[in-house]
């Protein structure tokens, strides 16, 4: 049985009769699939995204998989217990609430690592793998330098600076979030991944505490961010997963959604070493704005080398380089 995250203990009554589902397929007992397929149809009557997804993420989780189709064959033919059904049906009942099934469940995976996920610090994407992948190919200072010391700001769960680190043997990394909850979720999960003796991870806003408290700290050979860079008035299309359950901090970027990559961009001034680089995920409209932002800018002595798409095609990365 795997960990039940606290979000969900309140859903383990003890079962004094046959559990809903069952009654509603008509029968005592019932299956992995069926209750995958179940789910399913309830999610899609009920508008919830990605229904087959989320019906057999909490299924495969409860029997202790990752994936419903990495279960052995007999284990989702199985009967399922009582207490099993009883949780998975909580679990539904959030989802149909639109809770993330990363909250739900309690954590995600990332690359190659399993991260606990808590409410409300911001659930990693897909494409900011990439971002890790373009750090990690594109930055020559890493590649010739036995010590590499790297910042990364607005560290969330701390997936993007933990998989740094499990790549580059040879690199320290500081990891910095405007928030208690993101600091504490990524020292645990550093703790988890036996990665806590190469991170230094402190609380810091980068547009309000004062740079000269991370001073001490520098210089920096890399700064990489993903920082909130989604324009103010789209905070209103997006999910009502995003908007009822993640920090908005970590996601409303000001009007142009330039507020917290100006202030990473000033902070790299500060603190990283000459030929040093900056990796940033950004906003398909924001490379030009960025490049015309560092041509207005020249004291801060940074300049674009490239602009680099996702794999929606989208301009999503961009790599800076201090002159």
């Amino acid at each position: 049985m795997p960990i039940i995250p606290h979000i969900l203990r309140r859903l383990l009554p003890k079962v004094t009769q046959t559990p809903a589902i069952c009654r509603r397929l008509g029968s005592g007992a019932v299956t992995a699939e069926q209750l995958a397929l179940h789910w399913q149809n309830v999610f899609q009557d009920h508008g919830i995204p990605e229904p087959v997804e989320s019906s057999e993420i909490l299924v495969a989780h409860i029997l202790g998989a990752k994936t419903f189709h990495s279960m052995p064959s007999h284990l989702s033919r199985s009967h399922i217990s009582a207490e099993q059904l009883t949780l998975i049906e909580g679990m539904a009942q959030e989802r149909l609430r639109r809770v993330p099934v990363q909250y739900i469940i309690g954590e995600w995976d990332f690359l190659d690592m399993t991260l606990q996920m808590r409410p409300p610090v911001f659930i990693p994407r897909p494409e900011t793998e990439e971002l890790v992948g373009l750090v990690v190919a594109d930055c020559a200072v890493l590649r010739r330098s036995a010590e590499a010391t790297i910042l990364e700001v607005g560290c969330g769960s701390g997936a993007v600076s933990l998989a740094l680190l499990r790549s580059i043997p040879q690199a320290r990394l500081i990891a910095v979030d405007k928030t208690e909850a993101a600091v504490n979720l990524t020292r645990d999960n550093a703790e988890r991944l036996g990665l806590q003796h190469r991170i230094h991870v402190l609380q810091h806003d980068v547009l309000s505490d004062p740079t000269e408290r991370l001073l001490d700290l520098g210089p920096v050979d890399v700064v990489v961010s993903n920082p909130p860079y989604i324009f103010t008035e789209d905070m209103s299309q997006l999910e009502p997963e995003i908007l009822r359950y993640e920090d908005h901090s970590a996601l409303d970027g000001g009007p142009d959604g330039m507020d917290v990559i100006k202030g990473v961009l000033r902070l790299a001034h500060h603190l990283l070493s000459p030929n040093g680089d900056v990796f940033l995920e950004v906003d398909p409209r924001h490379p030009d704005m960025v490049e015309a932002w560092l041509c207005d800018h020249p004291e801060e002595e940074l300049q674009l080398l490239s602009s680099v798409r996702d794999f929606c095609g989208k301009s999503r990365f961009l790599h800076i380089r201090r002159r």
